[in-house]
């Protein structure tokens, strides 16, 4: 049985599903890693932390930039 381009539309947007919630789970682990190893007071969990909670709206501002730049690429 060979597979239909649905079959594969359905894997694919399963693993895209399965992707999304592996990377949250990354970050999360690494919180906790970095808790039971260095302690909640330790500088390096605090680093962690932090750089987490600065990366995802420093990653939002570089999306919205590059949607506000569209059209400057487009005419290139």
């Amino acid at each position: 049985m060979t597979p239909t381009d649905q079959d594969i539309d359905l894997v694919l947007s399963l693993c895209d599903n399965a992707k999304e919630i592996c990377v949250s789970n990354f970050f999360e682990l690494a919180v906790a890693a970095a808790i039971s190893l260095f302690g909640f007071e330790s500088e390096a969990t605090q680093a962690i932390v932090v750089g987490v909670l600065i990366q995802v709206p420093v990653m939002l501002l570089v999306v919205k930039v590059v949607n506000a730049s569209k059209p400057w690429y487009e005419r290139a």
